[in-house]
């Protein structure tokens, strides 16, 4: 079982920059891919970013040129880098990995 941990949420302008980051504890030794989802308002949850166990990174086409997914396999953190965030940008965001999801953070978008 792995344990989720998100931070780094909270509100952010209209072009800004804003991090996420997520802690995994538990058995970790084994986790795969990683990713971030979010759920904006009026839609379903979607995935923003992902990472595999080899490094190997892909996005949402909405995101692809903002927005930067690291891992730290010592540590067993994911980060989002997320760049000129946009108003659509606002939402819940979720870290995944296998079967176990985080609680979620909200980040907001507004000037």
């Amino acid at each position: 079982q792995v344990q989720l941990v998100e931070s780094g949420g909270g509100w952010v302008q209209p072009g800004g920059s804003l991090t996420l980051s997520c802690s995994a504890s538990g058995i970790t030794f084994n986790i795969g891919t990683m990713a971030w989802y979010r759920r904006t308002p009026g839609k379903e949850r979607e995935l923003v970013a992902q990472i595999t166990a080899e490094g190997e990174t892909s996005y949402a086409d909405s995101v692809r040129a903002r927005v930067t997914i690291s891992r730290d396999y010592v540590q067993n953190s994911l980060q989002l880098q997320m760049r000129d965030v946009q108003i659509e940008d606002a939402g819940d965001y979720y870290c995944q990995a296998g079967t176990s999801w985080g609680q979620g953070i909200r980040v907001v978008v507004s000037s």
